[in-house]
């Protein structure tokens, strides 16, 4: 392995230099980032709507204004997109980050402004280059291609001077001639809307790269990895590139698909998780070695954290990193340099570290069961399901639960859909594993399932594989960040899936 370049080892040294300091100094980091952003939009319709311009605490800021989601910020977001400014910035905002969610038809359309761009969303990816270049200096991952594997990258015009798409294409569009470089595939591949297409094409014009990185949904990842080795007739990822040192993930939890990836990737592959959006850059693990992610704290974000328990109260309380608890469920607001003012982003996290503040994702806010008063979190749930992969050496593709609500004739219960790469030899093997995994993580639901008294067994139904696939497919929303619904409340998703694949 090749020791890092002089040029390469100065830049990095400089900036872990500076990422070391407001990781030693988190609370007034955020004091300064939240002084920055009031005093670009003090003189916006938003600013002055809730008076930014006599602002002086913290304190004075959430009395001031209230917490946000998209429909609060729509009108604001329309008009921007009409061409009109000075409403949640103060400077133009000629770009948009389309997101739909998980499942929905409906889109959102963040605002993304020169700041969020340079400042976070830029800044954040170099600072997860200097930090995995500083805990691995003798890397060679330079000096070969990142493999991107993003969502569509195709751009629309709003109007003359609107654009929108989503945030890979917004990114790409926007970075730098020399990043283009160091990246693969081209642009006429990545530009491509038709995902199938897209999968065959990656495949064919990356197998003669020198790959040292890959990033990428794990479910799409897996799809073209697995195209790659039926092509080639290798075995495992790096007899084709044997310089691959880096998968980097995010979008989904990563704990159902680690043992599908050690299985395909070969020896001596890293995976380093990030938590990047179209609303912010937020996080990303600082070393691979180390499960949580580090919190960036200098990117143009303000973090609030409101307690699970206050979401859905007409003044729910919202509290600082200063006040945080380890392992509690928090739904990040969010104020940021791309004009989100106290923004819940519907994730819910939770604190793995304090001084430096690391974080998982474990779920969205509305993506949850709790019929019976179980409480499951999606984290709870991918953790039990590679626990019972791994119990009965079969290996999960996707899933989706849902609730079965009490009868006359019988208790509740947890409906699951599962795709299996690799079924188990027996399905009630796999079922008993599952639900004595939940069962150990989740006390909630261990007090549920005693006695049957609330919750009976778990009913796991098999789908043929392909099948989320071409659900997704059907509702025009597969590849890239389109993702199944792993858990919800209600019986939508896991009555519509049913009827698409059973009929």
């Amino acid at each position: 392995m090749k020791l890092l370049s002089p040029t390469i080892s100065r830049l990095i040294r400089f900036r872990h230099w500076r990422i070391e300091q407001w990781i030693a100094n988190p609370i007034a980091t955020q004091r300064d980032v939240l002084q920055d952003i009031v005093t670009h939009a003090q003189y916006t319709e938003i600013g002055r709507r809730y008076g930014l311009t006599k602002l002086f605490s913290i304190r004075e800021f959430k009395q001031r204004i209230p917490i946000h989601e998209y429909n609060d910020l729509k009108p604001y977001i329309e008009r921007l997109m009409q061409g009109e400014e000075n409403l949640l910035w103060n400077t133009p905002v000629t770009w948009f980050a389309k997101s739909s969610g998980t499942t929905s038809s409906k889109s959102k359309f963040i605002p993304i402004t020169d700041a969020s761009l340079a400042d976070c969303h830029y800044q954040a990816a170099k600072d997860v280059l200097t930090l995995y270049y500083f805990h691995h200096p003798e890397s060679d991952l330079l000096t070969g291609k990142g493999l991107v594997i993003g969502g569509s990258h195709q751009l629309s015009q709003a109007n003359d001077t609107i654009q929108f798409g989503d945030l890979s294409a917004v990114l790409l569009q926007n970075s730098p001639v020399w990043a283009n470089w160091i990246k693969t595939p081209e642009l006429s591949i990545a530009l491509l809307d038709e995902w199938e297409q897209k999968i065959e094409l990656l495949a064919q014009s990356t197998i003669e790269e020198d790959v040292t990185s890959i990033s990428g949904v794990p479910t799409w990842t897996l799809v073209l990895l697995k195209r790659i080795l039926q092509m080639t007739g290798k075995t495992h990822i790096k007899e084709v590139w044997p310089n691959l040192e880096l998968y980097i993930h995010g979008g989904v939890s990563f704990v159902p698909y680690k043992e599908q990836f050690n299985k395909i990737m070969g020896h001596g592959v890293q995976y380093l998780e990030m938590y990047n959006a179209s609303e912010g850059f937020f996080a990303a693990q600082d070393n691979p070695n180390e499960d949580g992610m580090l919190l960036f704290l200098e990117h143009g974000i303000f973090y609030e954290f409101m307690p699970l328990e206050e979401y859905g109260k007409a003044d729910p309380t919202t509290i600082g990193l200063d006040n945080v608890q380890l392992h509690k469920q928090y739904a990040p607001v969010i104020t940021t340099n791309g004009g989100l003012w106290r923004y819940l982003i519907g994730d819910t996290i939770y604190f793995t570290s304090l001084y430096p503040f690391k974080i998982k994702v474990s779920g969205r806010i509305k993506h949850y069961i709790n019929a019976f008063g179980e409480e499951v979190m999606v984290d709870n749930t991918d953790h039990a399901i590679a626990l019972a992969a791994i119990a009965t050496q079969s290996m999960v593709t996707d899933y989706t639960a849902a609730p079965i609500y009490f009868s006359d004739e019988a208790n509740g219960a947890h409906e699951w859909l599962i795709e299996f790469d690799t079924p188990p030899k027996q399905l009630d093997a796999f079922v008993l594993a599952l639900d004595s995994a939940l069962q150990h993580i989740n006390s909630d639901y261990e007090a549920k399932r005693h006695k049957n008294i609330a919750l009976a067994m778990p009913i796991v139904k098999i789908l043929p594989q392909g099948s989320f696939s071409k659900w997704l497919h059907s509702k025009g929303k597969l590849g890239g960040q389109h993702k199944v619904p792993r858990l919800c409340n209600n019986r939508q998703y896991v009555e519509e899936i049913s009827s698409f694949v059973f009929g």
